[in-house]
């Protein structure tokens, strides 16, 4: 698949500067980019998600109780 990405002068010699810095192309750096953000809005999802479940049960084990838990 192709995607095409509508930048200024400005925009493109950042990213092109970007991509240099870390000795790699500028489609590799912004697909690098665009992955790591949808990677870390799941992150913060999953850690709100996790968060409103302890909010109703906030009990917490050590991990010597989960040990013996699971065996």
């Amino acid at each position: 698949m192709v995607v095409s990405i509508r930048m200024t002068d400005e925009e493109r010699k950042l990213a092109e500067a970007y991509a240099k810095l870390n000795g790699t192309t500028l489609s590799d750096s912004i697909k690098k980019a665009y992955f790591e953000k949808i990677e870390d809005e799941f992150d913060v999802a999953l850690a709100k998600e996790a968060l409103k479940e302890y909010e109703k049960d906030p009990k917490t084990y050590s991990l010597e109780e989960m040990k013996k838990f699971l065996g």
